[in-house]
């Protein structure tokens, strides 16, 4: 009996999705089939999101910064980094572009250092109280301390050749010993004023792509920046011997460079204590998409990003002794400018960016899997930019305050947790075709799913690399072996496409309003949050199975969220 009743549930619900995908047809939807296996895991579904970050410090304490890291920290709180650039750079604090500092650091007449720790006081002040963590970069070079300081501050603007931004800043220190006597006064000052348990959750990393030459964000040789970094780690020990100390945060995998740095640190001389090797408790490096402008529109570059990640997992399980060392690619984006801007960089206010987020995220833990890997998370790096116009195209994730589809991936994200579930799907594209050719051929229809409890999450997108009209998929969504004692359940299905979670449409439908009104910015607030497709529904299961459909618009996002409903 119970046979025959799965059986002509099962029958029904094939004839509904055939009747809905057939009446589409004419409209060029396509059908996929995704499967959910709520018993089968494949371990913990770890919140590799949780890290941000931008070049521009002193953006945290501004209006809009403090408002966007309340939303960050909102997310999983005392749990979400932030990594930034330019923490004991020279000069007044005034941000700008691809800038930033602090004035840690300067000297008297006579040579004798002075440390100033108002303003990195003010950005970690800024960070914890609103629940996020500092990622620690320690870099880059004070003015007094660089054995080329002039030029020191830069003065690039969009447009501009971006090697213009290298000036004194990127060289190494005149004086090793001082520049270690800063790390250990600073990580001293910190412990003092926030406790050692706390200062004992951070990460502390030396610089920042320092394999990025000639004229990147290093301007010393490979040897030179082994030394900075053995230095560095040697003063925050000195003051926390149980601090968490990890690089080599490299441009892309590092290759050759990141190797040298993982042997360095388990077997080479140490520049800074004479000994073998230095402490390495996590490993980092960064991974770009590659996007560019064809034919009118942007089409994305998936491939390159994925492609770097296979590498740098690659590189890291060739160590065998590091297998279980956390990685945190430092920096984990569509592209590698977040203050540039152009027709290439077209997809950052809309849906392309969520959807790429989406698909990439979820093949970041594929890959994690592919080598063994320990991936502790991923640096998405975007934040906002104080007082530009509105929806300017930078790479952020609000804009004046209002934040942008991409932002709602993160707090669908953050809704799942628990144990990552088995799914298979349809309308997905393989791992190593991907990583291949990227998502040209046909779209990804996918999905991610967890359970932590009673709650079953279903994340499932539709991305394509070319920003371009395309037919929606006639999602018909499966979840076999939920708990027996299930006899209903509750579905709420949260949405980001063009009509909802969506700001940037919005503002686009009110006619790209310059400078919207009082009425307009409470209109464009309340269109950025992460939004409801319909009102909750409860669905009846047979045999521990549960079946939706919905149709999923090319570029679109959902989230199912899925428990046992209450009796009446």
């Amino acid at each position: 009996m119970h046979n025959t009743t799965r059986l002509l549930a099962t029958i029904l619900f094939a004839l509904a999705f055939i009747c809905t995908t057939a009446a589409h047809a004419a409209e060029g939807s396509f059908p996929v089939e995704i499967r959910v296996d709520a018993a089968a895991t494949r371990g913990p579904l770890r919140p590799i999101w949780r890290f941000f970050g931008g070049d521009e410090p002193n953006y945290t304490y501004m209006k809009d910064g403090e408002r966007l890291l309340a939303q960050l920290g909102e997310l999983k709180p005392r749990e979400v980094y932030f990594r930034t650039h330019n923490l004991l750079t020279s000069g007044d604090g005034t941000p700008a572009l691809k800038w930033g500092s602090t004035n840690a650091y300067t000297e008297s007449a006579a040579g004798e250092p002075i440390y100033y720790w108002t303003i990195t006081d003010r950005i970690f002040d800024t960070l914890l109280e609103r629940g996020v963590r500092p990622y620690v970069q320690i870099g880059f070079m004070p003015e007094a301390l660089s054995t080329h300081p002039q030029p020191y501050r830069h003065e690039w603007r969009p447009g501009l050749p971006y090697n213009t931004i290298s000036t004194g800043w990127r060289y190494p220190p005149k004086d090793y010993d001082k520049w270690r006597e800063l790390v250990y006064q600073w990580t001293r000052h910190c412990i003092e004023r926030y406790g050692v348990d706390e200062v004992n959750g951070w990460y502390w990393e030396t610089w920042n792509e320092a394999n990025s030459l000639p004229d990147g964000y290093w301007g010393g040789t490979r040897e030179e920046f082994f030394k900075l970094h053995d230095y560095a780690v040697d003063g925050v020990r000195r003051a926390l011997p149980t601090a968490r100390v990890g690089g080599p945060h490299s441009a892309g995998d590092g290759g050759d460079f990141t190797r040298a740095f993982l042997e360095h640190s388990m077997r080479g001389k140490n520049f800074a204590t004479g000994e073998r090797g230095t402490p390495l408790d996590f490993v980092a490096f960064h991974a770009k998409g590659a996007p560019t402008h064809v034919d009118g529109h942007v089409r994305m570059g998936i491939a390159a990003q994925l492609a770097t990640i296979d590498r740098g997992f690659g590189i890291v399980a060739s160590f065998p002794e590091l297998k279980q060392t956390p990685i945190v690619i430092g920096e984990s984006d569509p592209e590698g400018c977040a203050a540039c801007q152009g027709p290439m960089f077209s997809y950052r206010n809309g849906t392309v960016y969520s959807s790429y987020t989406a698909a990439s995220f979820a093949r970041k833990h594929d890959l994690a899997d592919k080598h063994g890997v320990a991936f502790d998370g991923a640096v998405t790096w975007a934040f906002e930019f104080e007082d530009q116009p509105y929806f300017a195209g930078f790479r952020q994730l609000a804009s004046n305050g209002i934040p942008l589809p991409v932002l709602n991936i993160f707090r669908m994200f953050s809704r799942m947790g628990g144990d990552r579930l088995a799914v298979t799907s349809s309308g997905e594209i393989p791992l190593q075709e991907m990583i291949e050719r990227g998502v040209r051929d046909r779209p990804d229809v996918a999905a991610l799913a967890s359970r932590a409890g009673d709650e079953v999450a279903i994340l499932a997108w539709h991305y394509h690399d070319d920003d371009v009209a395309g037919p929606d998929a006639e999602v018909a969504l499966t979840i076999d072996q939920l708990p027996a004692e299930w006899a209903a359940a509750e579905v709420r299905h949260y949405r980001i496409d063009d009509l909802h979670s969506n700001a940037y449409a919005a503002w686009r439908r009110m006619g790209s309003p310059i400078a919207p009104s009082q009425e307009q910015y409470r209109e464009l607030q309340a269109a950025s949050e992460l939004t409801l497709l319909e009102d909750p529904a409860a669905i009846e299961l047979a045999k521990q199975a549960g079946r939706l459909a919905f149709r999923l618009p090319r570029q679109g996002v959902s989230l199912l969220l899925m428990r046992p409903k209450a009796s009446p």
